[in-house]
């Protein structure tokens, strides 16, 4: 075999890169949060990153779960699909395996994989993280707008999510409820960077203001920076079922 030749067989033998990871632990029964992300119904309800789930007719033959996403309201809206399985193990963990696509050409994410692990703590909880890849269009302008735009915000909305998530788990307060009480806190530290603005010198204005969104959201606020973005410990893995979801041509659609 040429040199060239093993250097493509080990390239393609290296794992992609991951793109974002973000866990947080949530003080609930795995079953509960296995619910709530698991049904299309319940996780539009707390995800920020989608505005609609909705199931696609017909049964898939390998018995994955086929759905449509939308993200935006119109005129601004982009359509993608997905296809996802899922595992529960005996010693109670389990993992749930994606592919998403989007045919639309002002969609900035063509194609992507990723999974979502659930890892039962001692003394009761889980450990609910996410790690996920994707192709971005553009070519050179669309890498650096992943970079500096798109990549920053998908990593905030999933761990803004995630707490949500975990609140909604650990305090029974709806995503509804909670997306609420997010604005108002928000509204809050807005008005007093306005305040700030209008009757101090523009160095204490830009101290004080730095200070307000400094200051930790109230506890039963949902926060992305209350989640993790590194993996504590090399995680093990996908199951080779669950990492096929979607089919070796998934992403390429």
């Amino acid at each position: 075999m040429s040199n060239r030749s093993k250097h493509s067989l080990n390239s393609a033998r290296r794992p992609s890169p991951v793109h974002l990871y973000i866990a947080t632990r949530i003080q609930a029964p795995l079953d509960l949060v296995w619910r709530r992300t698991r049904d299309l119904a319940q996780h539009q309800r707390w995800d920020l990153r989608f505005t609609a789930i909705t199931p696609d007719p017909g049964a898939d033959p390998e018995g994955a779960q086929r759905f449509t996403y939308t993200t935006g309201r119109p005129p601004l809206t982009l359509t993608g699909h997905a296809r996802t399985t899922a595992e529960r193990r005996s010693a109670g963990a389990a993992v749930s395996a994606l592919r998403f696509w989007s045919h639309q050409r002002h969609c900035p994410i063509a194609s992507g994989a990723g999974h979502w692990r659930y890892t039962p703590l001692e003394g009761g909880g889980v450990d609910f993280a996410t790690a996920y890849r994707y192709r971005v269009r553009g070519g050179t302008a669309g890498r650096l707008a992943d970079r500096w735009l798109l990549g920053p915000l998908l990593g905030w909305a999933t761990a803004w999510s995630f707490d949500r998530l975990r609140l909604w788990c650990e305090r029974g307060t709806t995503p509804e409820a909670l997306a609420v009480r997010a604005v108002a806190e928000a509204g809050v530290r807005a008005g007093a960077c306005a305040v700030l603005a209008a009757g101090a010198p523009w160095p204490l204005a830009l101290a004080g203001a730095a200070a307000v969104w400094l200051v930790p959201p109230a506890p039963g606020t949902p926060a992305a920076r209350r989640c993790r973005r590194r993996p504590e410990r090399p995680a093990s893995p996908a199951p080779a079922g669950a990492a096929g979801a979607g089919g070796a041509d998934a992403g390429r659609r």
